[in-house]
């Protein structure tokens, strides 16, 4: 999900290591008592830690005597601490990744084989989790679940505004844009009818996407780059079009303080989370506790006159090779990810791992428009080896930040980025 780090050095290590160990056969297990280790992102503990107590619950009743250690993990030191596992002994038995993250260490060796029969809904998991765990023929990981991101905006600006209601076409965006700008802009130098900072490249590449360009396509065995396509430049100029017309900011800024600054008052729409609505309004995260109820979210409309493609990311969980545990840890995955498990996830406004119960988040509630912009398919970072080193080199912001300030055209600029992407996107 939100960090990559670099993987030559763990690709290295991990060849040898493996080979050494012969870890990539067997089912691993190694007697009913003892400990299964698990690693989950500080989400699972934060937002719904009773999902974690009942599998747990679950898991004992059908292997008594195994005790599961579960571990949380912060999403910016996580693979560090994996590749260094990875490379010795000491291996947790279940590892949470986000989705643009597992295709390196899977090609290389580090996730075992997992049968997608033995797990509940497998037929309908979210081509984006999914797509992301094959290889070759194989399931290395299982889908856990999906985020996607949509329009959020002020109620009680549109009101004021004289915007009817959350928009439904690309024209009635810019309309309500237009009012925002013209009712509080006139008043408030400040004011950003649409917050969208120059380096937040999830939405400047949905752009991308909406127009029919890819970041990078596959040709034969190898990914080329492909910002620089007449369709990728197409969505880059009217990205770059929307934030000159209405966003006021720094254009060197990407969105991760994006609660604390619409917060402050002075933002119309913006594009994320939906639980950036409710960081906005939280002053333990700040935000102002007097914007609380005062935010709605709408599926973004794009300029193609279908729904903006939102990235779509997410978690999986995969078993390293490595693990003694192979069966009892997809045991665990198995109940940690079934039906009643997504329903759980459901409940505190989280995207299930698939697309049958994709129709069971509420319509009306701040997910539903979350779940319609899910269900169109969305977009995801090519399944290219080298695809962390990309991130890990800025290519994308930087581009999108040059391109804003007008420092290079966007013909200029993405020419470079490809130069650079191309550098190292098929790297192992």
């Amino acid at each position: 999900m939100a960090i990559r780090l670099p993987c030559r050095p763990l690709v290295l290590t991990l060849l040898l290591s493996l080979a050494a160990a012969g870890c990539s056969s067997g089912s691993g297990s190694s007697g009913a008592d003892g400990k299964l280790t698990v690693w989950l992102a500080v989400e699972a503990q934060e937002t719904w830690p009773q999902l974690v107590r009942s599998t747990n619950d679950r898991f004992a009743k059908e292997h008594p005597g195994v005790r599961v250690d579960v571990q949380y993990q912060q999403w910016t030191t996580k693979n560090q601490k994996l590749d260094a596992v990875l490379a010795g002994k000491g291996v947790p038995d279940v590892v949470e990744m986000g989705n643009s993250e597992t295709t390196n260490y899977i090609v290389n060796g580090a996730f075992a084989p997992l049968d997608p029969a033995r797990f509940d809904q497998s037929d309908a998991w979210l081509p984006a989790l999914a797509d992301a765990c094959r290889n070759d023929g194989r399931t290395y990981c299982v889908p856990y679940y999906v985020g996607a991101r949509v329009g959020l905006y002020r109620t009680d600006y549109f009101t004021r505004a004289g915007v009817p209601g959350a928009p439904r076409t690309y024209p009635e965006l810019i309309s309500a844009f237009d009012k925002l700008k013209s009712t509080f802009g006139s008043q408030d130098p400040n004011f950003s009818a649409l917050y969208m900072p120059g380096r937040y490249w999830y939405a400047a590449m949905a752009f991308v996407k909406d127009a029919g360009g890819e970041i990078a396509v596959k040709d034969g065995d190898r990914w080329k780059a492909s910002l620089s396509s007449p369709k990728s430049v197409a969505g880059l100029t009217e990205w770059k079009r929307l934030i000159d017309t209405y966003y006021v900011g720094d254009r060197a800024k990407d969105n991760g303080d994006q609660p604390g600054v619409v917060a402050q008052g002075r933002v119309g729409v913006f594009y994320g989370n939906t639980w950036e609505a409710d960081y906005a309004a939280d002053e333990h995260s700040g935000g102002d506790p007097k914007l609380k109820d005062k935010f709605a979210t709408f599926p973004f409309p794009g300029p193609s006159g279908k729904l903006l493609p939102p990235f779509l990311g997410g978690s999986t969980l995969a078993v390293p090779a490595k693990s003694t545990r192979k069966d009892l840890a997809a045991d665990w995955i198995r109940m940690f990810t079934d039906r009643e498990s997504q329903k759980t996830l459901i409940a505190v406004n989280t995207l299930p791992n698939n697309t049958t119960q994709l129709a069971e988040v509420a319509a009306g509630g701040i997910n539903g428009p979350a779940a319609q912009a899910a269900a169109t398919g969305g977009w995801m970072t090519p399944f290219a080896p080298g695809w962390t080193s990309v991130e890990k080199s800025n290519v994308l912001p930087e581009m999108l930040e040059r391109i804003a300030n007008g420092k290079q055209s966007v013909q200029d600029a993405t020419r470079e980025a490809d130069r650079r992407i191309d550098e190292v996107i098929n790297e192992r």
